[in-house]
Parts: C-alpha cells; sequence; structure tokens
C-alpha cells in the first residue's frame, strides 16, 4: 500500500509524544498518558483553555492487540473539550461487553488482515472515542470522526459497526465496518500530521476563500458544506479513499465474510471507485493551490488511483 502521505511520525517532531518536553514529560511521569494529545490540543488551538487538565478526568480502559496498547476513554467527556471537537450533542458510552469484543475483534482484524493499516492506526492513534448522542438530541448520529486539532483521538458511535461510507449500511452490524471506520479515521489522523508539519497548500491558501469541488453523492445532505467540499477536504478524502478502497479489494478476495458483509464491502467499493476517481481529477484542475511538494503527493495519488 505505497503512500507518499506520513506512516510514521518523526522522532523530535511536535507530534512525537515520547519528546524531551516540559509539559508532556509532568504528564509522563505522574502517570497521565491519556492526557497527552490534548497537551498537543493546547498548543494547536491557543485557546489558553488547559485541556491536558481536563482530560484527567476521563478514565480509560487499555485495549491491547498485536502489542498494542489504546486508551479507551470512559467517563463523562469534558464539556471545554467537547466544545472544541464540535461534540456537545455526544457522551461517551458503556463500555460493555459486547462494544469490548467488537472493538478488538475490528483491531484484531486490521493488525492479521491489513498490517500496512494497522501500522498506520498504532502509530497514528493512541486514544478512543466511542461515543453517542445525548437523550433528546434529533440529530442524525456521526458514523466516525476525527479532528486535526486533537491528534492521535478518534471519535466513532455504535454507527460505525454498521455504515461504511459514503453510503454503505448494513441491517446487521459486522467488526468488519467498525475495522475500516477504524483505519479510515487513523488515515484522516496522519494525513492532518502530515499537512501540520509539511506544506502542502501554496502560500496564502485557506479553507474559507477556498474553490469548491461539487461532490454530487453528497446532494441530498442539504447543506452546502457537504455538497461543496473545499480543496484540502476533497484531499484528504482522496488520501482516505485510496487507502478504504484497498482495504475492501483486501476483504472481497477472502473467503471467511458473510453474504451480508461481502454485499457490503462491494456495495462500498463500486461506489467508492467513481468517487475517488472524480476526485482526483478534481484536485488535478486545481494544482496552483499546491505547493511542489502537494503536487509530489497528487502525483502518488494518481499512481494509486490508477492501480485501484
Amino acid at each position: 500500500m505505497k503512500t507518499a502521505i506520513a506512516t510514521r511520525v518523526p522522532v523530535g517532531s511536535f507530534f512525537d509524544l515520547d519528546r524531551k518536553d516540559p509539559d508532556l514529560t509532568r504528564l509522563r511521569e505522574q502517570g497521565a498518558e491519556p492526557a497527552l494529545p490534548f497537551a498537543l490540543m493546547e498548543r494547536l488551538v491557543k485557546t489558553g483553555v488547559p485541556y491536558a487538565e481536563h482530560a484527567r478526568s476521563l478514565r480509560s480502559e487499555t485495549v491491547t492487540v498485536a502489542g498494542m496498547t489504546f486508551d479507551w476513554y470512559e467517563a463523562e467527556l469534558p464539556g471545554e473539550i467537547a466544545d472544541e471537537i464540535n461534540l456537545t450533542d455526544y457522551e461517551i458510552v458503556s463500555h460493555t461487553d459486547e462494544r469490548r469484543t467488537a472493538l478488538t475483534q475490528a483491531l484484531d482484524r486490521l493488525s492479521l488482515v491489513h498490517p500496512e493499516g494497522f501500522a498506520r492506526v498504532r502509530e497514528f492513534v493512541r486514544g478512543l472515542l466511542w461515543v453517542g448522542l445525548k437523550p433528546g438530541v434529533r440529530v442524525s448520529s456521526l458514523t466516525s470522526s476525527s479532528d486535526p486539532a486533537l491528534p492521535y483521538v478518534i471519535v466513532f458511535s455504535d454507527k460505525a459497526s454498521r455504515h461504511i461510507p459514503p453510503n454503505t449500511v448494513s441491517e446487521q452490524p459486522s467488526h468488519l465496518y467498525l475495522a475500516e471506520n477504524l483505519l479510515h479515521e487513523g488515515t484522516h489522523q496522519s494525513i492532518s500530521f502530515h499537512v501540520l508539519q509539511d506544506q502542502v497548500f501554496a502560500d496564502g491558501y485557506s479553507s474559507r476563500t477556498s474553490p469548491k469541488i461539487e461532490i454530487n453523492w453528497r446532494a441530498g445532505q442539504g447543506e452546502d458544506r457537504n455538497r461543496f467540499w473545499e480543496i484540502d477536504r476533497a484531499f484528504h478524502a482522496t488520501a482516505v479513499y485510496n487507502q478504504l478502497l484497498r482495504f475492501r479489494q483486501t476483504e472481497l478476495r477472502r473467503d471467511d465474510l458473510t453474504p451480508a458483509e461481502r454485499a457490503s464491502f462491494q456495495s462500498a467499493y463500486d461506489e467508492g471507485l467513481p468517487a475517488v476517481r472524480y476526485l482526483m481529477r478534481e484536485l488535478e484542475l486545481l494544482t496552483e493551490h499546491f505547493t511542489a511538494h502537494g503536487r509530489e503527493l497528487l502525483a502518488d495519488l494518481r499512481g494509486q488511483t490508477d492501480h485501484l
């Protein structure tokens, strides 16, 4: 699964949680490692809010797969953190045996069947927020998400065991769909790390003023932000879908899928392939908004897309 997008966190870089830094060292020495990503968040968003201190109220259960330990957060999500990453409508769900089994099976599937995908998740994910809508909230639930403002942490709901993007929904839950969504968000995090550390977009580029790419498959979702994507959002999506389509190809070559799982992955692959080809073509019409390095990434993505 060749990619020019970062696959490792550079030692000593801003995102290196083991680097010598007073705040990070203090948290490590105090046994508050689950709060480390929130210390990075403080520096990225620059609001003066001590997110790492708020994160101390989060307990975490460790989930270990293939030698890698993840912090699965529990307790109440602090309002200051929820406000910053747009989770005010959500709460952390209880850690049930069913969810624990699904999560372990999903990570195990990645490690055994998709080792390169698991390597990406292992490198760029530390914290897991399994959430659900608060009682009385009447909006459509997210499937999974991640925010560049909060490195190493990904968010997902029960819906992640039923829905794979863009539009495939299964009546029966499966840990295989959850595995894809974990890879989805881990890939987003790797792209965010890369964009924040290496200049991908040209001087003066801004999401607020970016040319927009029309997304026909989101036409029924109402809001313009879902129907018209900024260049950086389309770039993220193109890189992510290249990973997910390879995930689906691998699953479809296996003989241990249920008929429902096979049908879901085939439907998602058939829908995702023209989507990524469309995004690739649209981005190549807008190369003036990329640096030389960014154009190298686009060329690499073109090569990946052509081999799907």
